[in-house]
């Protein structure tokens, strides 16, 4: 990959995905950096993709936009035929799918899909060649190197996904205050046996000093 497009896709974002044992826990800034994104500081990076299923984003707004919209229509369609919902794994090949057909004209996107399925939680990492990794935590973005090192002091395999969602937030904090391009706030999400939620600004503020 040549250094232009992987900093394209690095740059001006952190986010961080952490699989807890009792659910998954997705963290983003909220920076949009000119160029590569819409430049505003309210950009949704975290989306939900149905009740159970959540993915991150890092790299081009309108490429990931694309790839949340045909994953919820999967999805919906998935609970509407089966009567269930779909499988994390089944998320994944399907996004692992869409980079595959696009080689040509490559999504600019680096994605996370974690959720809470009958398997229990689960955490993927997807980059923009379509290579799916199975993650216990990780890290995407420009700021992913520091968050990288908060990560792997302090997690531990009995996590739950209180503790996970504090390490996320102080993660992806690290990597703000290191990193140029990552900023403007931090969105956190919870997906566990109760479904996906984004945290409020208030239970944010409780956790960490944004």
């Amino acid at each position: 990959m040549s250094n232009n497009v992987e900093e394209k896709i690095l740059h001006g974002t952190t986010t961080v995905g952490i699989k807890a044992k009792d659910g998954v826990v997705l963290c983003a800034d909220m920076r949009a950096s000119a160029g590569y994104f819409i430049a505003n500081n309210n950009t949704m990076k975290i989306q939900q993709i149905d009740d159970h299923a959540g993915m991150t984003m890092a790299g081009g707004v309108a490429d990931a936009q694309n790839i949340t919209d045909i994953l919820r229509y999967h999805a919906n369609l998935h609970r509407i035929q089966k009567n269930e919902p779909i499988s994390i794994k089944s998320l994944t090949r399907l996004t692992s799918l869409i980079f595959h057909q696009n080689r040509g004209y490559p999504f600019m996107a680096d994605i996370l899909v974690g959720g809470y399925d009958k398997q229990g939680p689960a955490l993927f990492n997807i980059d923009m060649f379509g290579s799916v990794e199975e993650k216990t935590y990780v890290t995407t973005g420009s700021g992913s190197p520091v968050a990288y090192g908060l990560l792997e002091e302090e997690y531990r395999d009995d996590l739950n996904v209180e503790d996970a969602k504090v390490i996320a937030l102080r993660a992806v904090k690290a990597a703000i205050i290191r990193n140029i391009g990552t900023g403007d706030g931090i969105n956190v999400s919870i997906i566990d046996k109760d479904g996906f939620r984004l945290l409020s600004k208030e239970q944010k503020k409780a956790i960490i000093n944004l």
